[in-house]
This record gives C-alpha cells, structure tokens and sequence, in this order.
C-alpha cells in the first residue's frame, strides 16, 4: 500500500496534530495528548503506518501498554482496522507481561541461573504478609494491615525506593524496613517472586546480562508505549534501556492525567523525557473532540494551575451547547 492509499483509506479526517503523530516514526517522540485527542486511534494508525508504508516488520514493534484489558482493546481495535493478518508478530504487551517474556528467554539461555517462580494468586501474598507481619510484630494483621503493607512493598518496588526511603515511609505501628527486607527473605527461602519483583528480576537481567540485552533490542526495533503517565519508574527504566539502542520509542500520555500515584506512577518521567531520550522531540495533540467547548474551556482553566507540565492547551472542536 502506497502512503497516499494509506492517508486517503486511514487518515482522511485526521486533524494535522494527529496527521504529525501518525507519521513521527524514527526517534525518541513524546506525544502529549489531551483529553478526547483520539490518542488510541493515532497509537493504532501509527502502528498500521508503520506496518504498510514503512516497511517495518510487525514482529519488531512492541507495544506497551498499561493494563490488560487496554492490551485487548488495543489488539482488537488493530485488527478491527487492519485485519488480523496485517499485525502477525506485532507484541501488545503489559509491562508485567513484557518482564515475563524477558525473564522466559533468559531462563532458555542461561539454564545454569535459578529463577524464582511466579507467586501469581494474590490470596498467597497476602498470607505471606501475614505470616512476615506475625513473625516481625508477634501479632495477626488484619485485613486492612495487610492491604496497607501490600500497597507499601508495590510502591517501594515499582519506585526503585533505597532502604533510607522505605524507612521514611509511614507504616501503621510497624516498621515498614524490617517488614519490607523480612517479605523479600520470604520470597527469596522459597523461591518465589510476586508480581512486582518480575519488574525487579526482568531489569536485573537486561542490567546484568548484555546478550539478553542485545537479542531484545535487535527483537523490538520500535517500541511505543500507551498511558505513560500511569507508567512506573522501574517501568520506565526498563523500556529506557529497551530502547536506548535504536533510540525509537514513542510515548503517549499527559501528565495532567496521571491518578496512580498511589500505585507508583511516575509521570515525572515524561518531563524527563527530552533529557533521558537523545534527540527527542515533543508533539501535541491538544484538540478535544468528545465534550463541548464550555465543558473544554472550564476544565483547561483548570488544569493551567498544574505546576509539573509541558505547556499545552485544551481546546474543544465543537461549540458549545447552549
């Protein structure tokens, strides 16, 4: 398929802030996307763009994505669009589903190494908090305890926090240190890992071992990752040195969206973005095509009192209703 086939049958009415998206192949690209941007529409294009006009093989693309429900619309919507056949090898993954694959291929190299299991059923962990919690405080936690200290060792995980840190971090009557290393004894004595030491294991490997390094950066030539402001910082680390090779990442979010600081999103990292990412370029998609322009204008006033952003408007493409 020609570029001018694609642009006639695929982007017709796309607006020239999409249009721009759409084509931002080669590098590092930020795109920040407002509200009702049509950011999942573009994300899809560009893939199918990719895929028919640029010559790149599905199976060098990875996606990224934040949870897996968005992995199944984002697959379903592709090949909605593009036919099933047109994505074959292309990877829609989660972050978590990416670190398996990751800890999956260096178990079939290194087959000498010891890789802990997957802890996969929650009510395990949280019997294994308990347990840690009795062992550590002599009393039985509650449900509510438990939860909290889940929430904790998640956040000190995914935020790559030091020991001085997680000391900081305010527990409930217990020491949040001492509950943190004795959890992680836990797991090590049994060879185990929960859902968050995947992250932690998977960039381990990447870190330590530059033949896993390598075969993913010849595997995933183009990454692209989806909600990046719900992105947390061992996540992005981990995609950082996916694509510190080829240096093609293209990441969609918005700041002023990001609501998973409690679960350790980092949206800090998309202010980062021009200086971890060499030659990075930043585009906006600032046209909302879902609400009115009073619902826009309001919610735009708003946002501007946000201090940690890029400098970007929402405005509405329809009028308002009176």
């Amino acid at each position: 398929m020609t570029e001018n086939e694609f642009e006639k049958r695929f982007m017709a009415e796309m607006s020239e802030q999409q249009n721009t998206a759409v084509k931002a192949v080669q590098g590092a690209v930020l795109l920040l996307a407002v509200p009702g941007s049509g950011k999942t529409t573009v994300l899809i294009t560009r893939l199918g763009y990719m895929i028919n006009c640029c010559g790149i093989s599905p199976s060098e693309i990875l996606a990224v994505t934040y949870t897996r429900a968005a992995t199944l619309e984002l697959k379903k919507r592709f090949a909605d669009r593009f036919g099933s056949e047109c994505g074959a090898g292309l990877e829609i993954r989660t972050i978590n589903g990416l670190s398996a694959k990751i800890i999956e291929y260096f178990s079939t190299v290194h087959t000498d190494e010891n890789v802990p299991h997957l802890m996969s059923r929650e009510g395990d962990r949280k019997r294994l908090i308990s347990e840690v919690y009795r062992l550590v405080t002599g009393e039985f936690a509650d449900t509510a305890t438990i939860n909290d200290i889940g929430a904790m060792i998640t956040f000190a995980k995914n935020m790559m926090l030091s020991d001085e840190e997680i000391e900081a971090l305010s527990g409930s009557g217990y020491d949040t240190l001492r509950i943190y290393r004795e959890y992680n004894l836990a797991l090590l004595s049994r060879s185990l890992m929960d859902y968050d030491d995947q992250m932690v294991t998977a960039l381990d490997i990447l870190r330590k071992y530059p033949d896993i390094l390598a075969y993913f950066h010849g595997r995933f030539r183009y990454i692209c990752v989806d909600e990046a402001q719900d992105t947390s910082k061992i996540q992005h680390e981990i995609i950082r040195l996916l694509a510190v090779k080829s240096g093609n990442i293209f990441m969609v979010g918005d700041e002023d969206q990001s609501i998973y600081g409690f679960r350790a999103a980092y949206p800090e990292a998309l202010l980062e973005f021009e200086q971890r990412h060499r030659g990075a370029k930043v585009l906006l998609m600032e046209e909302n095509f879902r609400s009115d322009a009073n619902i826009v204008a309001a919610a735009d006033h708003f946002i501007q009192k946000n201090t940690l952003r890029h400098e970007k408007h929402m405005r509405a493409s329809r009028e308002s209703v009176q």
